[in-house]
């Protein structure tokens, strides 16, 4: 195999993935930042980091995210852990961090559900940001509950705790301040689920019967049992689904009913407060 430099390789990459994902993949084998790249474009990778390099380009090719081939992914202001048994954080979930921090003023202690956890980007992040609260994260599956540990030791977390729980199931008297979620919300005949990274990410996290509506009706539905009186829950839906969320959440008696947009302009997050 011909020596390559650093720009040579990221040139050789650019002609079949994106020069981002190139950037990433080589700053990933190198273990270094993009900084390192631009002052050393003429450094000559070893014959290792090449071939280590061209193999993850090459799975790139083939569809798989670039999340999961570096086994990282940054979200809000923290590097998450992931892998193939959790969905990426993605930043259009951010909103829903943004809105939560809105609705704890630093300072306050109170009860913090997240359900469906997966990597746990939104309870740690929930977690580092008020750490005066109590955070518990749910998710049905052990292995993501095991990847969510590791980021939470990983990030120095301490006041959270995991449940491996179907929704409120195993919570049983357990109330909260506020509850959020990022629930399976694209409909399972969606085209979109055998296209891009979607092809790659755990099913569960992502579909949902009833157009993509069943499991934010469950937690809709079952939330109230769950809530302090007052308490909020704010749920991530799909860019068609704001309507028929407000609508749940009125049919419920849940008050203060609202949709946020992301920065696309869609409406991404909605939510209410309890109204007893």
């Amino acid at each position: 195999m011909q020596p390559l430099t650093i720009s040579q390789a990221l040139a050789t990459a650019c002609r079949d993935i994106d020069r981002i994902d190139a950037r990433l993949l080589l700053q990933h084998v190198l273990n270094a930042d993009h900084a390192f790249l631009l002052t050393y474009p003429d450094r000559i990778l070893t014959a290792q980091q090449l071939e280590a390099f061209l193999h993850l380009v090459q799975r790139r090719i083939d569809g798989a995210p670039v999340a999961y081939l570096t086994g990282e992914r940054d979200f809000y202001d923290l590097t998450f852990k992931v892998n193939e048994a959790v969905l990426i954080p993605r930043p259009e979930t951010e909103l829903l961090i943004e809105l939560a921090l809105q609705l704890i003023p630093s300072g306050r202690s109170c009860r913090i559900l997240d359900l469906g956890t997966g990597s746990g980007a939104i309870a740690i992040t929930l977690a580092k940001h008020r750490p005066q609260c109590e955070v518990t994260a749910v998710d049905l599956s052990p292995a993501a509950i095991a990847v969510a540990q590791w980021n939470a030791c990983n990030l120095q977390t301490h006041n959270l705790n995991f449940v491996t729980s179907s929704w409120f199931d195993e919570l049983s008297g357990e109330k909260f301040d506020l509850i959020v979620s990022n629930p399976p919300y694209v409909a399972d005949t969606d085209p979109h689920l055998q296209q891009g990274d979607l092809r790659f990410e755990p099913p569960m996290a992502l579909s949902a019967g009833d157009n993509g509506l069943s499991c934010i009706h469950h937690i809709i539905d079952e939330a109230p049992d769950h809530l302090v009186s007052s308490g909020w829950l704010l749920l991530e839906h799909g860019y068609d689904q704001a309507a028929a969320c407000r609508q749940l959440l009125q049919e419920k008696d849940f008050s203060n009913i609202c949709s946020h947009p992301d920065l696309a302009g869609i409406m991404r997050v909605s939510g209410g407060q309890l109204n007893f």
